[in-house]
Parts: C-alpha cells; sequence; structure tokens
C-alpha cells in the first residue's frame, strides 16, 4: 500500500474531502453505465415537468464520491466497503460541484472496521447524508 492509511493509523474525527463538479457527460454516461435512463435525468422537456423544473443527475452519481473518497483518500486504498446508508436531501443539477466528505466516527479494532459520518454538498446545502462501514487494511 502506498497511498491511504492501515487500521492502526486511523483516529476518530479523521476526515477527508473530494469535490467534483458535475457534467452533462457524466450524466449521460452515467445513465449509459448504470441502464438508468430515467427521462427526469437525460430529457430536458420530460424534466420540465418534473418537481425540479429541470434535469437532475442521478442521485448515486453524487453517492458514488462518497465511494471514491473511503477508496483512495480515507481510508483509501485497500479498503473494502461493507455497507451505506444514504439519504437524499436535495438534487443535484449539471454544472453543480458536489464536495464528498467522510468522517471516522468509530473504530472497531477487534475487526479492523471503521464506521464513517458520509455527506454530499453543494454549496452550504447538503444533497446526501448518511454512514458508511468499511474494512480497512491492517499492518498485522
Amino acid at each position: 500500500m502506498t497511498t491511504g492509511y492501515f487500521f492502526e493509523d486511523l483516529q476518530v474525527g479523521q476526515t477527508d474531502t473530494l469535490g467534483k463538479t458535475i457534467t452533462e457527460a457524466d450524466v449521460l454516461l452515467y445513465a449509459a453505465v448504470s441502464t438508468d435512463t430515467n427521462p427526469i435525468h437525460i430529457d430536458a422537456e420530460a424534466a420540465k415537468q418534473s418537481m425540479f423544473g429541470e434535469r437532475i443527475a442521478h442521485g448515486m452519481l453524487s453517492a458514488g464520491l462518497i465511494s471514491a473518497v473511503l477508496g483512495t483518500r480515507l481510508p483509501g486504498p485497500g479498503s473494502l466497503y461493507m455497507r451505506q446508508s444514504l439519504r437524499f436531501a436535495a438534487p443535484v443539477k449539471i454544472g453543480d460541484t458536489v464536495k464528498a466528505t467522510v468522517t471516522i466516527t468509530a473504530l472497531n479494532p477487534e475487526k479492523k472496521r471503521a464506521t464513517l459520518s458520509t455527506v454530499c454538498t453543494v454549496g452550504d446545502t447538503v444533497v446526501i447524508e448518511g454512514e458508511a462501514y468499511v474494512q480497512v487494511p491492517s499492518r498485522a
């Protein structure tokens, strides 16, 4: 492991963040990969009739940024996603910059697992919140 953390290096309160601006290409590529072609994401005319009045990004596209933080930053490479809860609080629009933040809230030394608060924001608005549970590599 050349980046990231071993379980023994983690502390409650430790945090990391990743930001990304959601583009038209991101939404179309996610629709193609996931096969989620809900018109609210890909059809401007249909989306005008929705409660949002315009196209919005897939919620799981933004949630994927949480996975990116966990797998590349904190805890980082070698960690295994075991569980995630999500509450979608507000829409993400094309052109919005989503910031995913994870914060360690609990550590289980016996099992080498970490619980993390997970939050995605656009500016000051929380768009997703939840909790992740991951297995973390150990030096032992």
